[in-house]
């Protein structure tokens, strides 16, 4: 088990004081065996309870419930709108505006189960923002708002200048386009509340217990240090290290750092900025600059796109504050000058599963007809992966819905280069990225071969550009 936890995670274990880690310690039948104890299982899990009670359902989680990606991302209540020009592409128009749908109503449900089941996870559906803070970013959400108004399904506007401003807190964006749809939430409080209401339901909670192998027999097990699970079915769930247990699934996804700061409570100088709502905001790069305040009055500031791991490795890195702190600090500090003397409470960051197409994807493993999978969430699962649990518990039950019927369900769509090649077209695209967007911060001209590499990863960003 990790010694370093984020700072999400940690406030969540102070709040919740709990019990010391009970391992599985003996054999056990299940109906059901989940593998990951973060949010896609848990949503898994609680959905299956909800349609069948009286299943049995088992998960073991190799750390803590919620100590992965579950308990450090940044806490964006996002939705897939903004991939609604890829879904088209890869799904279709019918199917695209249905998931975009689905995505939407997810985050209402998210808030509705919050308030249901009493977790406290500081939901805040005030919203979400994309903005341009240069010229070169201006008209990026043009095409996917243009589409989506065009079968009346958008709820987005565009924002005169000044109202973006003052809605975003900065002076650095100069467009954007606000959604009422997202909004933020304290990530690790809400993996930790799944937890708490996926046992009083029923499911059994096993931490401390790392799978070691899975044996694909006709009722597949699964084995960890001092026992054996045997179920009808397997669900794993368990974001990027699906691409290293798995052979058939290890270039279906490029493993890379989100790294995240967060300020010491500064509430009287958020509200004079007006971020002292739970908007979530995000700049129109590749690699995005994204940013929401918390319920205590701080700020929190993360970028993608920092650290490749090689061979899609989970990295010591991945488990410590971030290595690029100062450059995160001055970031904040630009887009905020007011809080030029506002400490630093924390850093960290953790490991992203970037799919091809930006977009996640579910299927069966090695064409065994019980075992499933579902990841790629490419640093926007907050909301996606309470769809993730419909959709697994979906093809658990063999149900015939939208969901088993989707083309999500059929695995991923694309896969990246073998190593070395991934490894080392993935940082000359990053530096590619980097140097073009630096270069439009100060209204430079882009080196053509920048601009030519940085298109290798269009799928990166948090919005189709167009």
């Amino acid at each position: 088990m990790s010694e370093f936890r984020p700072w999400w995670f940690e406030q969540a274990l102070i709040k919740e004081n709990p019990q010391p880690a009970a391992p599985l310690k003996q054999d056990l039948q299940a109906d059901v065996c989940i593998v990951g104890g973060g949010y896609t299982g848990l949503w898994t899990a609680i959905s299956l309870k909800m349609a069948k009670p009286e299943l049995s359902v088992v998960i073991i989680e190799k750390d803590l419930c919620g100590s992965g990606a579950s308990g450090r991302n940044g806490g964006c209540l996002l939705t897939l709108a903004t991939k609604f020009l890829t879904l088209k592409r890869l799904f279709g128009e019918a199917e695209a505006l249905r998931i975009v749908k689905a995505s939407e109503d997810a985050v209402y449900q998210i808030a509705q189960f919050c308030r249901d089941h009493q977790i406290d996870a500081e939901v805040r559906v005030d919203g979400t923002l994309y903005t341009a803070t240069n010229t070169a970013q201006l008209g990026s959400m043009d095409g996917v708002m243009n589409e989506l108004a065009r079968h009346r399904a958008s709820t987005w506007v565009g924002l005169p200048e000044h109202e973006v401003k003052l809605m975003a807190g900065s002076d650095l964006h100069i467009a954007g386009a606000f959604s009422p749809v997202g909004g933020s939430v304290q990530p690790g409080l809400l993996v930790r509340g799944l937890a708490r209401v996926a046992r009083a339901m029923g499911v059994q909670i096993f931490e401390a217990t790392p799978m070691e192998r899975l044996i694909e027999s006709a009722r597949p097990v699964v084995v960890t240090t001092h026992g054996r699970i045997s179920a009808g079915s397997v669900v794993l769930a368990l974001n990027a290290s699906m691409a290293t247990m798995f052979p058939a699934l290890s270039r279906s996804i490029a493993v890379v750092s989100s790294d995240m700061i967060i300020t010491e409570p500064c509430p009287a100088l958020l509200q004079r900025t007006g971020l002292n709502r739970g908007v979530a905001v995000c700049d129109s790069r590749i690699f995005v600059n994204y940013y929401r305040s918390t319920a205590d009055g701080r700020l929190m500031l993360g970028k993608g796109g920092n650290t490749f791991a090689y061979g899609n490795r989970m990295l010591a890195a991945f488990d410590q504050p971030s290595a690029y702190q100062q450059s995160l600090t001055d970031t904040l500090k630009r887009f905020f000058p007011a809080l030029q003397d506002v400490a630093i409470a924390a850093s960290w960051n953790g490991p992203s599963d970037r799919s091809v197409t930006g977009i996640p994807f579910f299927g069966v493993l090695n064409r065994h007809p019980r075992i499933f999978y579902g990841f790629g969430y490419s640093g926007n699962g907050v909301g996606p992966t309470y769809l993730g649990g419909q959709i697994l518990s979906s093809l658990v039950l063999d149900a015939d819905n939208e969901w088993t019927r989707s083309p999500l369900v059929t695995g991923p769509r694309g896969f990246f280069p073998p190593e070395p090649i991934r490894w080392l077209g993935a940082n000359m695209v990053r530096n590619a990225i980097r140097r073009k967007e630096n270069a439009e911060d100060n209204g430079a001209q882009p080196w053509r071969l920048d601009c030519k590499l940085a298109g290798f990863a269009a799928a990166a960003g948090k919005s189709d550009k167009g």
